[in-house]
């Protein structure tokens, strides 16, 4: 499933999904309750997607091909490394304050449990954060802008792992605070912990 071959009903679904995995935690996304939430018959679910998995497979498959569309069109080889840097998480943060849902479909306790292909699937959008960071930190290295002390590998995973401590916190907040203040905040603390001294 593409973000082309996602039908426009599917998408309905799949967003209610995340809507409903927002309030309601992943207990609480069931068929029965995302035909009340949309107003359909539960038979009219089942028309579009197989099962529960499906739906949550489907979710976390067109946020990966969203963000892999949106880095690729928001990031342009003449920036600087920085001002990649800057590009991608801005382009991140911005995608998730219009659509939380998403984030929760990432963080959502329990989730991670429900099955292996969903863990394949969230480790897919990993994979393509990774794709568009990697060539972005190593340039920086070769050009000297980013610390060459500590390998690309290294700085990848500080800065994943940095990242992702912000939207689970934001997540944990309830949304209450601004992701995009905070978030341009902790960019510029991790480009001033791995720019070169």
């Amino acid at each position: 499933m593409t973000t082309e071959t996602i039908s426009d009903r599917q998408l309905e679904i799949i967003e209610a999904a995340g809507k409903i995995l927002t309030a309601s935690g992943i207990s609480g996304l069931t068929i029965k309750n995302l035909a009340k939430e949309m107003k359909f018959s539960e038979s009219a679910i089942y028309r579009h997607f197989t099962s529960k998995e499906e739906i949550i497979i489907a979710l976390l498959v067109y946020l990966a091909q969203s963000m892999d569309e949106r880095y690729t069109n928001a990031i342009k080889n003449e920036q600087s490394p920085e001002e990649k840097f800057t590009t991608l998480f801005q382009n991140q943060f911005s995608f998730f304050k219009k659509h939380p849902h998403f984030v929760v479909a990432v963080f959502s306790d329990g989730l991670m449990e429900e099955s292996e292909r969903i863990n394949e699937t969230i480790l897919k959008i990993m994979q393509v954060k990774m794709k568009h960071l990697i060539p972005i930190i190593i340039e920086g290295q070769q050009k000297s802008i980013f610390t060459n002390s500590i390998t690309s590998d290294e700085l990848i995973h500080i800065v994943m792992g940095t990242f992702r401590l912000q939207m689970y916190k934001w997540r944990v907040a309830n949304f209450q605070f601004d992701i995009i203040r905070n978030g341009d905040n902790m960019i510029q603390a991790v480009l001033t912990l791995i720019k070169s001294k």
